[in-house]
């Protein structure tokens, strides 16, 4: 069944969901509403191959909602799994993941479904030519994404997510020590990035109080609970954008978690979709070690 352009009514519950008696709801509430995919356009990544960059809208403002891959949260066709998230924040989440895109996308498209609290939302991903974006440059004030490295001097990842950057390995009863390392140059034409600021409460690049990077971290994927210490840790500018706080999982098993760093743009690049950096980082979680016995 079809409503406003949105298939609705099919499919089962997620995990830790709450039924609704609507078919379809837009209304923001602590719980018991819908997510949405959303679209956020398609770009051509560095190697040359073309990305399709996602997001999602939760509309409870207090429900965070877990949904395995499979008829409740699928990809087609050719899917279900594409790499989406099955934790779901609340809010607007941007850009959380990318796929590159199959080769006959320019001709064809996919869509994205979400079954969550009863309601379904389908969208379309496509490569219509006005939905092409650039992550990695904002063309007005040249603005470019933060940098995120997990040593001082390792590799660097800027813009959307397009692989695992990191790989750690823990157990459920020891707290996860994460720790990256976050820069950002500012924009590069200061009158474009002062109009940037206006209303932001927020000074440009170039000019003294301009606000440091942000991070958040999250949990993208996994099978239990994921706690930090501290999500939104603070950037230690004076040990080169240094940020750690621990994680605690409580389930073993397969892990990504999602570092987002933001600068004076926002969220989603105040919706420009530049510029602001995701990246993914596998944690595989063994049970916690049984206590041990003293033999007599």
């Amino acid at each position: 069944m079809w409503v406003a352009g949105v298939r609705v009514g099919e499919g089962q519950q997620g995990l830790g969901q709450t039924p609704s008696p609507l078919p379809l709801s837009t209304t923001i509430r602590e719980k018991g509403s819908s997510v949405t995919g959303a679209f956020e356009g398609w770009y051509r990544d560095r190697d040359g191959s073309i990305r399709v960059l996602v997001g999602y809208f939760n509309r409870n403002t207090k429900q965070e909602l877990d949904i395995p891959v499979g008829p409740n949260n699928r990809i087609e066709p050719d899917g279900p799994d594409r790499g989406q998230p099955t934790h779901f924040l609340t809010g607007r989440q941007w850009g959380v993941f990318t796929f590159k895109a199959p080769a006959d996308f320019a001709t064809k498209k996919l869509t994205w479904t979400l079954v969550a609290n009863g309601q379904t939302n389908t969208i379309t991903l496509h490569m219509r030519p006005e939905w092409e974006v650039e992550p990695f440059e904002d063309v007005a004030s040249k603005n470019t994404p933060p940098v995120i490295r997990f040593k001082p001097d390792g590799p660097a990842f800027t813009g959307p997510p397009s692989a695992i950057a990191a790989t750690l390995g823990t157990a459920t009863s020891s707290p996860l020590v994460l720790t990256a390392w976050v820069s950002d140059e500012g924009a590069k034409l200061a009158v474009a990035n002062a109009l940037l600021s206006i209303g932001r409460g927020s000074e440009p690049a170039g000019f003294p109080g301009l606000p440091a990077t942000s991070v958040t971290w999250s949990k993208f994927r996994g099978p239990g609970a994921v706690t930090f210490d501290n999500a939104k840790p603070p950037v230690n500018q004076a040990e080169r954008g240094k940020v750690t706080t621990t994680a605690t999982f409580g389930a073993p098993g397969d892990y990504i978690l999602r570092l987002q760093a933001n600068d004076q743009s926002g969220d989603g690049g105040g919706g420009f979709q530049c510029c602001w950096t995701n990246v993914h980082v596998a944690v595989a979680v063994t049970p916690a070690p049984s206590a041990g016995r003293v033999s007599q």
